[in-house]
């Protein structure tokens, strides 16, 4: 990924994976008992929610995506749980999960195994169209039959309470797709999102807005993004007011969280937003087509 990353969330820090060889002998022997014998094990570097991120080949399970954490570890354990919990209503956008294990001290996830890559975000790159239309479905997500925070109140403390007004919705967002969480399957180029760790009820631009800004952080000109943003209809249709909102609690937050120094090649990022053009009758159809349909 090109460009300044945008900065790690308020309250987790960059975490050193444990190995499979690490692992408490007991958390092993469970899932080995419902697997068969791990033949091969590879630590998976990127995510910061989780201890143990482990690509695994088994032989009665096949390959897994394993994940982890310790049970001292309350901010892991908030967002594994969240992520089994949401998992029945993302299906089809993010992997399944096959196994859950709570041993030694540990509880972990056992995930279908996507045999992909991480989507590139970049210049040029064939895998934005497939990224849209993932991104299109989740506008049509049900809601879960569990508790979900509301977005607006993420930001609440970077706006008045009127304004975070016009950052209510009915949708279920992802909040972090960032190329890491995005999955390109080589079998067929689906666009898979994983890792819904922060999910929120909100409205339905907000993912693709987010996303935006990450094609800017891959190298994308403001311009190429907003043309890529331009294809959702949640986007078009979404108030000025509210994107306002949206990006001036951001910027506020990130300055808070690391500073205005650190946080201001994010912060530019986020204010190209304003600048789309919400008036414009035609708004480079040709250029839409580009960035968003298969080639």
């Amino acid at each position: 990924m090109t460009g300044t990353p945008t900065p790690v969330p308020q309250g987790r820090t960059v975490i050193d994976r444990v190995e499979w060889a690490e692992l408490p002998a007991d958390l092993c022997a469970a899932v080995e008992a419902r697997t068969g014998t791990v033949t091969a094990a590879h630590t998976v570097t990127e995510g910061l929610n989780c201890t143990i991120a482990l690509a695994l080949r088994t032989t009665h399970g096949g390959r897994l995506f394993f994940k982890g954490v310790r049970h001292t570890d309350e901010v892991g354990m908030a967002a594994l749980q969240c992520e089994e919990r949401i998992n029945p209503t993302v299906g089809g956008i993010s992997p399944a999960i096959r196994y859950r294990f709570d041993a030694a001290g540990w509880a972990a996830l056992a995930f279908v195994y996507i045999d992909g890559r991480h989507a590139d975000l970049g210049p040029g790159s064939s895998d934005l169209p497939a990224v849209a239309a993932t991104m299109n479905r989740m506008h049509d997500l049900r809601l879960p039959h569990f508790p979900i925070p509301q977005f607006a109140d993420r930001l609440l403390k970077f706006c008045s309470p009127d304004e975070a007004e016009h950052l209510a919705g009915d949708h279920l967002l992802h909040t972090d797709t960032n190329p890491h969480n995005i999955v390109i399957g080589n079998h067929g180029g689906d666009a898979y999102v994983v890792d819904w760790a922060m999910p929120a009820i909100g409205p339905a631009w907000v993912d693709p807005a987010y996303t935006a800004v990450r094609l800017m952080e891959c190298g994308q000109s403001p311009a190429d993004a907003l043309a890529w943003l331009d294809g959702f209809t949640s986007w078009r249709q979404a108030s000025e007011h509210a994107v306002r909102v949206f990006v001036d609690a951001t910027c506020r937050h990130w300055a808070a969280t690391v500073g205005d120094r650190g946080a201001e090649p994010s912060n530019a990022r986020f204010r190209h937003l304003l600048a789309y053009d919400r008036t414009a009758i035609a708004r480079m159809p040709s250029r839409r087509r580009r960035l968003q349909q298969p080639l």
